[in-house]
């Protein structure tokens, strides 16, 4: 469980969330998530579950079927939903989907994709990575063409979390090639539309619970009244909802890395070697120090990220860097943690192989650590 004694940030509400955040997880979660990292997927069902305990979008206006709170509960329910080892869409769906509606939406939009999403009724996704573009958005090829009151939307997508269960899509699109990054576009696309369809459930490193998928786009014909934002605008937008995105994934990282420590110290304490325990020797002792004071360095900075950001004030640059950091953080933990578990560390069966597993791609998706540091050293 996570100590969360002595943050500033939280207060007696965020700890009743926090409880609640538990529960679900304790009853709906833990008894499946072996089935669903076996089946790569995880069961629809449990959607409706966190819709009913309020879960997603809980800095969602009640007007829309959230909870009309900030992004400070979100943090609490990453760090929960994290911690336990649930890394499903509903933290996609909460920390990014859900904000791209409520901050560009029409008020149509949210009332018909936003307020359901938020219920757990209906599940988003996002997709802006192709197979020949990542991080850099201008060279997007899905193209969306104006014929009357509609676009015509052609191309494909590719890792696009949620892509197998998703009933609702923001897709970037070029509504003007010519334009490059200036010339992209958001629009709302329901999966039941003719000439979407969906490729196979990608087989991934980690993290093997959440799906993720290749979308194909032929002919798909969108009302033009689900144009997410302006035309044209997409690129701002996108930029717009970075902060928040790089922040939510710099929280889970926190949370995962404190987790792998926290499996790490209770087995060198209870593995004997040579007469002892694994943590008897200095090595271990001073290798599980380290990554304390790492960890104790990181709540710190994810609270002040945190904190700053409800204060508005948290900037591209800062959010890039908290990204940069507890990702990278993540990844020393969670292989220091492997490592300190010998062999049995190397089984898939084994907790801190799946945290291990989990903890690659946080160093690429959200902005590589590469594009970090370009963004970081702009800001210089």
């Amino acid at each position: 469980m996570l100590n969360v004694s002595g943050r500033p940030i939280y207060r007696e509400d965020h700890h009743a969330l926090r409880d609640s955040v538990r529960r679900v997880i304790g009853q709906h979660a833990k008894p499946h998530i072996d089935r669903w990292e076996a089946a790569g997927i995880i069961d629809r069902a449990f959607y409706n579950v966190c819709g009913d305990a309020g879960l997603f979008g809980p800095s969602v206006p009640e007007a829309y079927g959230g909870l009309g709170l900030d992004f400070s509960y979100n943090a609490v329910i990453t760090e929960e939903f994290v911690y336990a080892g649930v890394n499903v869409g509903v933290l996609l769906q909460s920390d990014i989907v859900l904000p791209y509606l409520i901050d560009y939406g029409t008020e149509l939009q949210k009332q018909k994709y936003a307020a359901p999403m938020a219920r757990g009724q209906t599940i988003g996704a996002i997709a802006m990575t192709e197979p020949g573009a990542g991080s850099d958005l201008q060279s997007i090829r899905c193209t969306a063409r104006r014929d009357g009151n509609c676009y015509v939307i052609n191309g494909s997508k590719t890792f696009i979390s949620n892509g197998q269960n998703c009933d609702v899509v923001i897709v970037a699109a070029k509504t003007a090639p010519d334009l490059g990054a200036r010339g992209l576009s958001l629009f709302i696309v329901e999966a039941a539309m003719p000439g979407f369809k969906r490729g196979r459930n990608l087989d991934k490193i980690g993290q093997w619970s959440g799906d993720t998928s290749e979308l194909f786009f032929e002919d798909v014909r969108v009302p033009a009244e689900n144009l997410l934002g302006p035309e044209h605008g997409g690129f701002g937008c996108l930029m717009g909802e970075l902060v928040q995105e790089r922040l939510s994934i710099a929280v889970g990282a926190q949370a995962a890395a404190q987790r792998a420590f926290d499996v790490a110290l209770a087995y060198t304490k209870e593995r004997p070697a040579f007469g002892r325990t694994v943590f008897d020797f200095q090595n271990t002792r001073f290798t599980l120090a380290d990554l304390a004071a790492k960890l104790q360095v990181g709540w710190a900075h994810v609270d002040w990220a945190v904190a700053r950001f409800l204060e508005k004030n948290l900037t591209p640059t800062e959010a890039s860097a908290a990204k940069y950091w507890h990702t990278e953080m993540q990844w020393q933990v969670t292989d220091a943690a492997l490592q300190l578990h010998g062999g049995a560390g190397y089984m898939n069966e084994s907790e801190v192989a799946r945290l291990w597993r989990d903890a690659r791609v946080q160093r690429i998706y959200g902005g590589t650590s590469q594009i970090m540091l370009e963004v970081i050293g702009r800001g210089l």
